[in-house]
């Protein structure tokens, strides 16, 4: 493959515990023509000191240290300002990359010509014992990444962990700045939805991050600490994150083009819609509009669940 420049962007916070191991993984892998950004949010712990240490031994890295707490958002918007190559990776600071990460997903991305491209995740614990050989299947989600990734596919169900991402430079200006204004449309579900909306996604189908599960974690896969929830439960959380969600999008619709600013609108319209009913939704052509982009088997699981209002 043809030498091509990256920037890996890495957020860091209290970090010291798991950070060097992740950038060694980083800085062994097979393709080594690559800057690693790290932008420090005001860490407590010894962060900083580490990171000045391999700033130190390895000139692709560049340091740049916060003075005012951002949040992991902004900091990852901050990185993304930074940018100066053809493509960028996003990084958690506490996982490990398998050697051919980097070399595989940029092979994926430019044979597919895409604007972003993601993958699977292996999900293990602090000691980097196995946990989940797949991050997607124990959410559910293999069958809905191996569609074509367009916009009506992706839009209602977030498929994507920020930290497998690879993306080109000449999206970012439709991307920052991301919103702030629900927990729901967080940096990774925006920066799928925006590409979605102006270019293509892929699916890249390997695991190359040990994706480590600890007591510190911003962002997880819940695991064994999730409730399990009844029908009734699950119904109600289901729409009142997807009214949130779209009241957010429909309130950025600019940003949007204006065949996805209609979406957005149907997609609030309908859940506002059967969040409302006593017994049973007749609309189902209002469903349709709003799922049919989804598999068989989700478009008719959700078509039970959320169109009946009899659960217990």
């Amino acid at each position: 493959m043809k030498k091509k420049y990256i920037d890996i962007l890495m957020a860091t916070y209290n970090g010291e515990k798991y950070l060097k191991e992740q950038i060694e993984s980083i800085l062994n892998q097979t393709y080594k023509d690559f800057r690693l950004l790290i932008s420090d949010d005001c860490s407590k712990d010894s962060t900083r000191e580490i990171l000045s240490k391999y700033a130190k031994k390895d000139k692709r890295i560049k340091i740049y240290k916060q003075e005012k707490n951002l949040g992991y958002v902004k900091n990852f918007e901050f990185l993304l300002s930074k940018v100066e190559n053809e493509y960028y990776m996003f990084s958690d600071q506490d996982d490990v990359w398998l050697p051919d990460k980097v070399k595989k997903s940029l092979e994926t991305l430019i044979e597919t010509n895409s604007d972003l491209a993601f993958s699977d995740l292996v999900v293990v614990d602090e000691k980097l014992d196995v946990i989940k050989e797949s991050f997607l299947q124990y959410c559910g989600l293999t069958e809905r990444v191996k569609k074509e990734q367009k916009y009506d596919t992706y839009y209602l169900h977030n498929s994507i962990a920020g930290c497998t991402i690879i993306g080109r430079k000449s999206m970012i200006d439709k991307i920052i700045p991301m919103p702030e204004n629900t927990k729901f449309v967080i940096h990774d579900y925006w920066m799928g939805l925006i590409s979605a909306s102006y270019g293509k996604i892929a699916y890249i189908d390997r695991k190359d991050i040990l994706y480590r599960q600890h007591d510190n974690n911003c962002v997880g896969y819940g695991g064994k600490n999730e409730k399990v929830l009844s029908k009734k439960e699950i119904r109600k959380k289901i729409l009142d994150e997807q009214i949130e969600k779209f009241q957010a999008l429909n309130e950025l619709k600019d940003r949007f083009p204006k065949e996805i600013q209609l979406k957005n609108k149907r997609a609030l319209e309908y859940y506002k819609k059967i969040n409302d009913i006593k017994v049973v939704n007749l609309n189902l052509k209002m469903y349709h509009d709003v799922y049919k982009g989804q598999t068989l088997k989700f478009y008719l699981k959700s078509m039970i669940l959320l169109n009946l209002n009899i659960w217990k």
